[in-house]
């Protein structure tokens, strides 16, 4: 390795003004002691901080700052991934118990009645990847072709109510890619330097797409982020609905792919293996737009969803802020709780806030 001709101080990063869970954890010892590792598909520490070097973070958001190559990243460099997924995990420890997965909707206490006068729409949605496969920051041109043949062809076999249709992306033509665009299923060539500096982008749109089922209630993302992305929703406020959909669909994909002699990376004690460190475990993220024209004002309201262990973005995502009164509000855990569980938080988070933003509406208007 060329850069081994150099010693580690001198390839050692700086990250002086850095802030990401990276740059706590890399010490030049460490550095030092990983540098010349790599997983069996080459993929290095180099490799996996790049993204965090190049992009510093904002001085009040803690970024990642890593990702992972291949499913084997997680062992090869485990003194280094540890300490983040313990740090964004609420402290789960290499010790932690196994990782625990609930897909069965019937376990799920209520959530088909939250009110539609305030929720807007529903959804669940996850990530998963595929055995025997880089993950998209390492993925080679090849490699990202054969998964969307394999994933495409999977998806080409679900029956009934999810009987569907495939767009490759670099085929799509004018009139889909519009209408794909007005129903929000279109996903786009990453813009996020974090993403850039992960590799992601890499001969896009070659070897990219998207699948919605007839009803276009389930959706499939192909090598974006991850391998598969799976979503569930609908309009209103039957998460119950919405999970069950998800509950259905997902295994039937998998059971598809174990047909192919293909199987999703998972171990027990991280769950399902994804390119983020913070995505492990469930990978799921269950969410409602809901509107809080009231509570969404209050100063407590952050201190509130924090309790619920829950987390508020704009309708448009991450970096979009609140429109109309109008949130995004999902879970915020993913390791260490079931699927049902996760959700089970979200339907009666929401219910209390219904409840809050309507006693607020009653209130008279402070001067």
């Amino acid at each position: 390795m060329l850069k081994s001709r150099y010693p580690a101080e001198e390839e050692y990063p700086d990250l002086s003004s850095h802030n990401n869970h990276k740059a706590k954890v890399l010490t030049p010892e460490l550095y030092e002691k990983l540098r010349d590792k790599a997983t069996p598909s080459g993929f290095t520490l180099d490799d996996i901080i790049q993204t965090g070097v190049d992009n510093p973070g904002h001085p009040f958001i803690m970024t990642v700052g890593r990702v992972a190559g291949d499913e084997e990243s997680y062992e090869v460099f485990k003194e280094l991934f540890g300490p983040i997924i313990e740090d964004q995990h609420g402290g789960y420890k290499p010790s932690a118990v196994p990782h625990k997965t609930d897909l069965n909707p019937d376990h799920l206490r209520g959530g088909e009645d939250l009110d539609p006068n305030y929720v807007l729409s529903s959804r669940v949605r996850t990530v998963r990847s595929i055995r025997g496969f880089c993950l998209p920051p390492h993925c080679s041109r090849g490699e990202c072709r054969a998964i969307e043949k394999l994933s495409a062809e999977a998806l080409a076999s679900l029956e009934g109510d999810l009987n569907g249709k495939y767009y490759a992306l670099e085929n799509i033509t004018e009139q889909e890619q519009q209408q794909l665009l007005d129903e929000h299923f279109l996903f786009d060539k990453p813009v996020s330097p974090l993403l850039l500096a992960s590799g992601m982008a890499g001969d896009w749109p070659d070897g990219r797409g998207i699948w919605h089922d007839d009803n276009k209630t389930f959706l499939v993302w192909i090598t974006e982020e991850d391998h598969l992305r799976v979503i569930s929703m609908q309009k209103g406020g039957n998460t119950k609905e919405v999970f069950t959909r998800f509950c259905t669909g997902l295994p039937q994909i998998e059971t598809i792919f174990k047909t192919k002699n293909r199987e999703f990376m998972w171990n027990s004690h991280l769950g399902y293996i994804l390119t983020c460190p913070s995505k492990l475990g469930t990978g799921l993220r269950a969410g409602v737009h809901i509107k809080l024209p009231h509570l969404g004002k209050h100063v407590k309201f952050g201190e509130v969803l924090k309790k619920l262990r829950l987390q508020k973005r704009g309708p448009g995502g991450v970096d979009m802020a609140a429109v109309g009164g109008v949130f995004d509000i999902s879970n915020v855990d993913q390791l260490a709780f079931s699927e049902v569980e996760l959700v089970q938080m979200v339907v009666d988070g929401v219910k209390l806030l219904i409840e809050m933003e309507k006693r607020l509406a009653l209130m008279p208007a402070q001067k």
